[in-house]
């Protein structure tokens, strides 16, 4: 089959490689009708994350039609629409049980790498690392797809791919940030980020009642969406001071609730944001923590930080002295998308939210490479890319 592969840095391909079979009685195979590119897959084509191998096949928000299902599935056949997670868990281990399906203790094969540089493991990925799984991505023709019955969601209307596809990861991951930000009705809340993981952290802190939200980035064409779909108060950090705009729209109190929709690679303007690139170069550090910074100086005193942001690894220079002497509690964690695909699909089908708004790239799976570098470049407007195997 044909799948987009990696290389090292910077370096994405088109290649065949085997189809996927069932390995396990629990596995199903899809065959892939749409797929996406995610913001954290460049945390992957910069060389960010460890562990990684020439020729893994990426991708982590894919749906299709199931061609073949093991002999222990129950939930699908041959010929249902399925999206499927980004995340691969068992259903059956104490997290689980808990609805904390990105904490699975059972999904990772790899677990003991994991293990070695955060303590404990998370769940398995799909296509991102073989520190949390090894497993083959989604932006191929074909999947294996572990624990079928935990994972994929079965979608029995006639929406269109690009109306639920973001089930997969994105919608669930936005909305979680928002939940993890405990809005209380007459809340601001301020966003860090307008990528598609940002711009449904706004829509969902608006369906989750905050009064305001406050949407920052420096590119244009993600603060005008966020603008026009999510009727938010934008800041570009590059013609304004955050901090004082922020103090300026709460009356000097700060945001009731941040979000950190950016993650390791964060730009910013100033010494400290140069600083953090200089020493990322130099392997002093893994992740740029500017957006954190920022967030901790302008939330309010007993504020809340949510962090959907993929980080890596060590930050330096990061302001904990703050965060204790605010009060300020943080939210952080890979999403349980289980846990959120029934009632976000139930918001799609009865018209609340079309998570269509994001895509502005729908194209060929091979023209996958272009676009990667395009969707980093931030050239053509493009915000969402969404191929077609």
């Amino acid at each position: 089959m044909r799948a987009l592969t990696w290389h090292g840095k910077q370096d994405v391909r088109v290649e065949e490689v085997p189809r996927p079979e069932v390995v396990n009685p629990t596995d199903a195979v899809i065959e892939v009708t749409a797929t996406a590119i995610c913001g954290s897959d460049l945390h992957l084509y910069h060389g960010r994350v460890p562990s990684m191998r020439e020729g893994d096949v990426l991708g982590h928000e894919p749906m299709g039609r199931v061609v073949e299902v093991g002999e222990a599935v129950e939930t699908l056949e041959e010929g249902d629409r399925v999206v499927v997670p980004f995340t691969i868990s068992c259903g059956a281990c104490w997290f689980c049980e808990h609805d904390l399906y990105s904490l699975c203790d059972n999904s990772n094969p790899n677990a003991e790498l994991a293990r070695e540089t955060m303590g404990h493991s998370p769940a398995g990925l799909f296509g991102y690392s073989h520190m949390l799984g090894g497993y083959a991505g989604g932006q191929a023709e074909y999947l294996r797809v572990p624990y079928a019955d935990v994972g994929p969601v079965k979608i029995e209307s006639d929406l269109t791919d690009e109306q639920v596809l973001f089930l997969s990861d994105i919608f669930p991951t936005g909305h979680m940030a928002a939940e993890n930000a405990d809005i209380d009705e007459n809340d601001t809340v301020a966003v860090w980020g307008c990528g598609p993981v940002g711009q449904f952290a706004i829509q969902s802190a608006d369906l989750l009642g905050a009064d305001r939200v406050v949407a920052i980035d420096r590119v244009p064409e993600r603060l005008e969406m966020a603008r026009e779909h999510g009727d938010a108060v934008t800041i570009d950090y590059e013609d304004e001071d955050v901090y004082d705009r922020l103090m300026d729209l709460t009356g000097g109190r700060g945001p009731d609730s941040c979000i950190d929709a950016v993650g390791t690679d964060a730009h910013g303007t100033g010494v400290v944001a140069t600083s953090d690139r200089v020493k990322q170069r130099l392997l002093l550090e893994d992740d740029r923590p500017t957006v954190l910074r920022e967030a901790i100086r302008c939330c309010r005193k007993g504020g809340t930080l949510s962090v959907p942001g993929v980080y890596v690894g060590r930050a330096d220079n990061f302001p904990v002295g703050p965060l204790m002497n605010k009060g300020i509690t943080v939210k952080t964690g890979q999403t349980h998308v289980q846990r959120y695909l029934g009632p976000l699909l139930d918001q799609i089908e009865s018209g609340n939210i079309d998570p269509s708004f994001v895509v502005t790239h729908d194209e060929p799976l091979e023209r996958g490479p272009e676009l990667y570098e395009t969707f980093n470049d931030k050239e053509d407007d493009c915000i969402k890319v969404v191929l077609r195997p």
